[in-house]
């Protein structure tokens, strides 16, 4: 198995450079695009937590406390169920298939393409792929903007572990490996930052650089160095006394939780929290070796950089190459190594569902709808308004008689006292109603369906896509056509995905498992048996895969339908038959929509020997006929010998198939399989 990456021993020197460069990276992003705050805004308007207003915190607070009486406003779901929907129908198109990414090849290829699939069905299903794309979907319908870390990792056994001393102090571990394969991570956008100089989606291809920043604990940051091939162990011990929070040197905190939900309120510094385990563990004082923080920011960082501006001694330091660094604190420099993966992608993808050639400044299915949701809550709440001006009073009240503590007291049976001024004259006369009329709200009740529909406009969705009954004259078949064409724009989207992410996505995976993969056996869910994973077989068929996935699938790629056709003309023309072997190719169709029937194939060995039995038995039964009408003896008759399968290498035991598992030796183009 190749090495998915080439640890480095780097002088302090370098250190410090890769240091500041990452400082100046992070700070790129900050300089140039007010990110975190778009993001923010968008997030507070799919939440549904903009409204501050004073009315709305008394009466949401008397809700809490228990009085009911006490109208909230409301803020109209509009935003979060056109993005719902939209990430509803993507996945559709793109998750809900089994495998998640289906492989097809050449014929004399698909043995290699079952174990290829397997592989990728394997790593899915470990790595949680469904749910971190589903997350990917979603930023990218909220922000138009969605990043993915696509990268080989691998999972070690720390308690298996040999100490190997490297020059200059450094220190490497062989652990024993656990588990190996892609892992894809849908990237937090408030602290992921990236060159913003090219579009995202050629941020992988041309882009500069592209990391995150994460926050692990103390016993989180212990586990995570454990499991790197090698760091640099003089830094670990800074690193682990670093602390949490600890800013740059310019004083920019790249770690970053927003502000979204009001009913959860975060300190402006969340990470440092109160949690101290020195105290309960009783190890602060001169007997602990290393003085532990409470929290850690992370930052991992993929550049493409110029080794030689670093003082890098590695071959080729003048031409770019990509880099993986890990910074804690963004001070202190822990693991620093050269990608070797084959693609030569930063393994951070971008993608935009919306794209008009404006880049950053192209707005989100959520931006575009916003101003529909703040318009129909602003007609809503003037409803509510109502509402409360008619559970209340409003009046003219002389001063002089009657006091205003007790005209607006809130207590609905409290009585009035008038006073001295008043002895003697009506009481009438105190005060006057003003009577109440409400004439807008069935108005705007209706107006809101209107302001609704142009969101659905905006979005190009109808009801009918967001499961809601519409009452309508049109036939079954009309009504289908119409539906049909409802999915345009949504189609146009997953196009889009298709370009920017599956794609390059498809071409990552693929290279990884044919450049790092290594031998081992798998169950194959399509198969139901296990498929034994040959990595030389894999790269000997490397030019001849594609994947396919929701918007592909395998009967694009392979044209299914026609080769149909031709096995029902294949199969009643015997002139074209005797050109072609019939039974590879079926098992061939069968393969490519998820069936292998070649355990069921006969073998060579059972073909010959049917063949020359056949051959012997209709000998018999010319002799038999001649003989029959001479009048002869058979007794007396020396027959032929019949053929037998230890003759041919056959042995007729068992089912009586080829035993040949996925991952044996490849048959030649005409589906005979070789010995």
């Amino acid at each position: 198995m190749a090495t998915p990456d080439i640890p480095m021993l780097l002088s302090r020197k370098s250190q410090d450079a890769l240091l500041e460069y990452t400082k100046q990276c992070y700070m790129f992003v900050d300089q140039s695009w007010n990110l975190r705050e778009r993001l923010r805004k968008i997030d507070k308007a799919y939440y549904r937590e903009k409204d501050l207003s004073a009315e709305q915190t008394k009466a949401k607070l008397s809700n809490t406390y228990g009085d009911p009486s006490k109208f909230q406003n409301i803020t109209v779901p509009v935003v979060l169920p056109q993005v719902e929907s939209a990430v509803t129908y993507q996945s559709s198109v793109f998750l809900t298939g089994h495998p998640l990414f289906a492989v097809v090849a050449a014929p004399q290829y698909m043995n290699a393409a079952m174990q290829l699939e397997s592989v990728i069905d394997n790593q899915a299903t470990r790595g949680g792929w469904v749910a971190e794309i589903e997350m990917f979907f979603r930023n990218g319908f909220k922000y138009n903007l969605a990043a993915m870390e696509v990268s080989w990792c691998q999972e070690l056994i720390p308690s298996f572990e040999t100490d190997i001393k490297f020059k200059d102090g450094q220190e490497g571990k062989v652990k024993e490996l656990l588990w190996a394969g892609n892992k894809l991570r849908n990237l937090d956008l408030y602290n992921t930052f990236f060159d913003t100089r090219v579009v995202p989606s050629l941020v992988p291809e041309q882009g500069e650089f592209a990391g995150y920043t994460e926050l692990m604990s103390r016993i989180r940051l212990k586990q995570f160095i454990s499991s790197l091939p090698t760091k640099f162990i003089d830094n670990i011990r800074p690193a682990f006394e670093s602390g949490y929070g600890t800013p740059s040197n310019d004083g920019v905190e790249s770690y970053y939780i927003p502000d979204i939900n009001n009913q959860i309120r975060i300190g402006k510094d969340p990470k440092a929290g109160n949690f101290n385990w020195m105290s309960w563990a009783e190890l602060a004082g001169s007997d602990q070796k290393i003085q532990y923080k409470d929290s850690y920011e992370v930052t991992t960082l993929y550049a493409r950089i110029l080794p030689s501006e670093f003082n890098i001694k590695v071959p080729s330091s003048n031409t770019p190459q990509v880099w993986k660094l890990i910074i804690v604190n963004h001070s202190v420099l822990i693991h620093a190594e050269r990608q070797t993966n084959a693609h030569g992608l930063l393994p951070i993808l971008f993608a935009q569902p919306l794209e008009d050639g404006l880049g950053y400044q192209t707005k989100s299915l959520s931006e575009n709808v916003e101003p529909m949701q703040d318009i129909t809550s602003a007609m809503w709440n003037s409803i509510i308004a109502a509402r409360r001006r008619a559970i209340s009073d409003r009046g003219i009240y002389d001063p002089s008689r009657l006091s205003e503590k007790h005209i607006n007291s809130d207590n609905p049976s409290a009585k009035i006292p008038v006073r001295p001024a008043a002895y003697g004259k009506p009481v009438g006369e105190s005060y006057f109603p003003i009577p109440f009329r409400d004439d807008q709200s069935g108005i705007l009740m209706q107006e809101t369906q209107s302001v609704i529909q142009m969101a659905d406009m905006i979005s190009g969705r109808n009801q009918v896509r967001q499961g809601q009954f519409v009452k309508g004259n049109k036939t079954r078949k009309e009504f289908e056509t119409v539906m049909g064409n409802a999915n345009g724009r949504d189609q146009l989207t997953s196009l889009h995905y298709e370009a920017q992410f599956f794609t390059p996505l498809k071409e990552i995976l693929k290279v990884n498992i044919l450049q790092y993969q290594g031998a081992e056996s798998l169950y194959s869910e399509p198969a139901k048996r296990m498929v034994t994973i040959d990595p030389l077989v894999l790269r000997q068929a490397v030019m001849n895969f594609k994947l396919a996935d929701g918007l592909l699938p395998t009967d694009k790629l392979v044209n299914a339908d026609v080769l149909q056709v031709a096995m029902q003309v294949i199969g009643s023309s015997p002139q074209i038959g005797q050109g072609y072997n019939i039974a590879p190719m079926f098992s061939y169709l069968m393969k490519t929509q998820g069936a292998d029937l070649s355990p069921f194939e006969k073998s060579p060995e059972q073909l010959a020997y049917e063949q020359a039995l056949a051959q012997w038995q209709q000998v018999m039964m010319q002799i038999t006929e001649q003989l029959v009408k001479t009048g002869q003896d058979l007794s007396t008759v020396k027959w032929p010998p019949q053929p037998m399968p230890q003759q041919f290498n056959y042995t007729p035991t068992g089912n009586n198939v080829a035993q040949q598992p996925i991952g044996a030796p490849q048959g030649d183009t005409n589906g005979q399989y070789q010995t």
